[in-house]
């Protein structure tokens, strides 16, 4: 699997005082959605996109709007409308206020004291919009890690815990969502994560045990120009499962076993497996949710994978789908032409190594 990933230096910018920051796509290999259910996934960063943050020390304290993603100066009132129905009324700005707030809130919270000293900070991504690849949360981890270095406390806020400050600041702004996500771009590389309910009561977090990205097959990235919204596919599911649905509880149950078997298959390379899990998978979401609540695109998406004999689902909740074939490149091949017929873009998949430096996993030891 090519591991390759951008190779622009983060960190302190020599000379500049500046720190810039990175924080990539996720992929949800196995078990999603049942992060948010007390359950069990693996996932893995996506080293095709991401979105990186810059913080510069200014006068005073400035978030700088993107000159794309946060436009306020339009053509004319159809550019408006056109612009708002393809990507929404938010860009970033308002997630870097949301971690800086979250963050003041937590190093006063845990007497963390903070130097004196003001800053700029400024975004940039290319990570697809509503495709299930957790945007908003890469804009919002990579700014924390600029902030952890700014304020020199990435000792003092340890691994475990940034993906709920990660998580708190999206909820500040009412964006539904699970630690998933948040722990695989901490974390980088591949993850598997155990929520259990024990787990969370007991330590505020789940236990996240990093895996060999090696023993991954090659996958590739499916997704469409338009997706649907990935906030509203959890639908009704969540006062389901709190209603004590049992078609829910049982499912959810299944879909988190299926990452503790995924993460032995991965272990000893058992593919064909891995294969079968994967597409197991989509099948209990798809149970669950419904094909009107997935989306036709969506659904379709899973289904031009499997015309070709691809393992095939969701790497969230929609707009995107990762696949596998098992084949081999003659299979890549048919998956590449039936997605240029349906529309689909397809890439191969380049997985980010671990992100965590020496201060991180010295944090991961205490």
């Amino acid at each position: 699997m090519d591991q390759n990933m951008n190779s622009t230096k983060e960190g302190l910018i020599s000379g500049s005082g500046a720190i810039q920051h990175k924080a990539y796509a996720r992929v949800g290999l196995l078990g999603n959605p049942s992060d948010v259910y007390f359950g069990k996934t693996i996932s893995f960063s996506l080293a095709n996109f991401w979105a990186s943050v810059t913080l510069e020390p200014s006068p005073h304290l400035i978030i700088n709007p993107h000159p794309i993603h946060d436009l306020v100066q339009f053509d004319s009132l159809d550019h408006l409308v056109n612009r708002l129905q393809s990507e929404g009324y938010y860009g970033g700005v308002r997630l870097l206020m949301s971690i800086c707030k979250l963050f003041h809130k937590h190093c006063k919270d845990n007497n963390i004291n903070l130097s004196p000293g003001n800053f700029t900070l400024s975004y940039d991504t290319n990570i697809p919009r509503q495709a299930g690849l957790s945007g908003s949360s890469a804009i919002v981890c990579a700014a924390l890690s600029c902030l952890l270095d700014f304020y020199k406390v990435r000792h003092l806020i340890k691994v475990k815990v940034r993906p709920n400050l990660i998580l708190s600041a999206e909820k500040e702004l009412g964006i539904v969502a699970g630690l998933q996500d948040r722990v695989a771009q901490v974390y980088g590389g591949l993850v598997h994560m155990d929520f259990s309910k024990e787990n969370m009561d007991k330590l505020g977090h789940g236990i996240y045990t990093p895996m060999d990205i090696s023993l991954l097959p090659p996958f590739h990235l499916i997704y469409a120009e338009n997706p649907s919204d990935s906030g509203k596919v959890h639908s009704t599911i969540r006062q389901r499962w709190l209603n004590g649905d049992e078609l829910v509880i049982s499912s959810m149950k299944e879909v988190a076993d299926i990452a503790a078997e995924g993460k032995s298959a991965i272990l000893q390379k058992n593919y064909q497996k891995l294969a079968e899990l994967m597409n197991h998978n989509f099948d209990l979401r798809r149970c669950m949710f419904g094909d009107e609540c997935l989306g036709a695109l969506n659904v379709e998406m899973v289904e031009v994978a499997r015309r070709v004999g691809a393992a095939s689902k969701f790497t969230g909740s929609g707009g995107a789908v990762v696949a596998f074939c098992p084949e081999g490149p003659p299979q890549v091949k048919r998956l590449e032409d039936e997605c240029r017929k349906a529309g689909f873009s397809i890439q191969a998949i380049q997985v980010v190594p671990s992100r965590l430096n020496d201060v991180d996993l010295k944090t991961l030891s205490k």
